[in-house]
């Protein structure tokens, strides 16, 4: 009785467990773009209004070259506890001629892709290691709430009379004194 309750538990649980309740659900991102889209745009004929008929705006589009329009369209999983899956990405990459035809088409796929690893290496920066204590003590003394009654200070970085020794950064030129 407790074998033949153990097999059908069995039975039952490798069921359950073929079922789509328990497959990551797939994420569509970016711009979905089908084969059957960009294969009608020509090279040599097409324009862009053409590529944004057919396939909308881009993604984003070339950093230091307008003509050049990209779209990205990926799937994504969730993976518990770990960062999102990719089953499918996919890369269109539009080049145009400053007259708006298309000149080149190219796909890319997850085999074009390069992988980019990180560094844990940090870069320091020259006068950021400073404590609280050191905060606040160099803020004493530069507020002189008299300077601009005085004429001695202006917002232009210029100094006026009374030798300013003060001519650093956050003071305008002016300095303490009075």
């Amino acid at each position: 009785m407790r074998l033949r309750k153990a097999v059908s538990l069995i039975a039952v649980l490798s069921l359950v467990s073929g079922c789509s309740i328990f497959s990551p659900t797939p994420v569509p991102r970016g711009s979905l773009v089908e084969a059957d889209d960009y294969d009608q745009l020509i090279p040599g004929s097409s324009t862009r209004a053409d590529a944004i008929d057919l396939m909308g705006s881009p993604t984003t589009r070339g950093a230091f070259d307008d003509n050049t329009w990209i779209y990205i369209s990926m799937t994504t999983y969730l993976r518990p506890a770990n960062f999102p899956g990719i089953d499918k990405q996919q890369v269109v990459v539009l080049n145009f001629d400053n007259d708006g035809r298309l000149k080149t088409l190219r796909t890319l796929n997850r085999k074009d892709a390069r992988p980019v690893s990180m560094i844990s290496q940090v870069t320091p920066t020259p006068g950021t290691s400073i404590n609280i204590l050191q905060q606040i003590l160099g803020n004493v003394g530069r507020y002189n709430p008299m300077q601009n009654l005085m004429g001695t200070g202006s917002a232009t970085g210029q100094s006026q009379g009374l030798g300013n020794s003060n001519s650093g950064p956050g003071h305008f030129g002016s300095g303490n004194t009075l």
